[in-house]
């Protein structure tokens, strides 16, 4: 098989478990953070400003998928799940500072998680991986892109970054934003951050992640556990709307 339809296929499988992927990586990490002892802090005071850094990292990642979700059409390269498909080329909104807004998004959630582990090495590795696998899926959408759009999809790739965004190209969304949309796709999304955070917070309280000893008793009372449950509450209802009531429908989506 030449490489390139091997790219390629390799490319589509990983597209269809593009979601669980990271969080795949990230269960795998976790090892890796308990055993190496490639820290980035030392004190109180750099925990706090590392955990703000890490916190607005995710944050404006979580940012940039709303806004790439809400503005994006129906049967688009950036609402399909399952197959390549797409009904029109993505070139207004976030598509028009990069041609992958969300996995750059979906990065900067997770960089963010990492970077509340405070290792070098973890961040390192996980950033790799990250960047070896969404270069499969995003070749084998961008592939498929090109045999749909042709010469559209030609000039619009060659002005518009691949991964991280060029800013000063930006353009306003030919579709307007619709909140409905956002609550609809992104509950999950939220509590999975949210749980990640959750996870590595009670790690970090309760072991020495650099000296392999165990700093404190456990302790339930944390306020990253009591922002989880709020998440899994709310994405317990919304669930429940989605499914059983027609509340947040995508009305007027072409």
């Amino acid at each position: 098989m030449a490489l390139i339809h091997s790219f390629n296929k390799t490319g589509n499988i990983l597209f269809k478990y593009r979601g669980w992927i990271p969080i795949a990586l990230f269960v795998i990490a976790v090892p890796v953070m308990l055993l190496s002892n490639a820290t980035i802090i030392c004190c109180d005071s750099s925990k706090l400003t590392l955990t703000i850094v890490a916190i607005t990292c995710s944050c404006l990642g979580e940012c940039v998928r709303a806004y790439t979700v809400g503005t994006t059409p129906k049967g688009t390269s950036g609402r399909n799940r399952s197959n390549q498909c797409a009904k029109v080329l993505n070139t207004s909104g976030a598509y028009s500072v990069t041609r992958h807004p969300l996995y750059f998004a979906n990065y900067m959630m997770w960089l963010g998680v990492l970077i509340f582990t405070a290792n070098i090495f973890l961040i390192c590795c996980c950033s790799l991986l990250f960047a070896l696998y969404y270069e499969r899926i995003m070749f084998a959408e961008e592939s498929f892109l090109e045999k749909e759009f042709n010469g559209q999809f030609t000039d619009w790739s060659l002005s518009v970054p691949a991964f991280f965004p060029k800013l000063k190209k930006f353009r306003k969304s030919t579709t307007p934003f619709s909140f409905k949309t956002v609550v609809r796709r992104e509950y999950s999304t939220i509590m999975a951050l949210s749980l990640s955070f959750t996870f590595v917070d009670y790690l970090r309280y309760t072991i020495d992640l650099y000296n392999y000893n165990l700093l404190y008793s456990f302790n339930v009372h944390r306020l990253s556990l009591y922002i989880s449950c709020f998440t899994i509450v709310m994405t317990v209802i919304l669930r429940t709307i989605r499914h059983k009531t027609c509340w947040l429908n995508e009305e007027g989506r072409s």
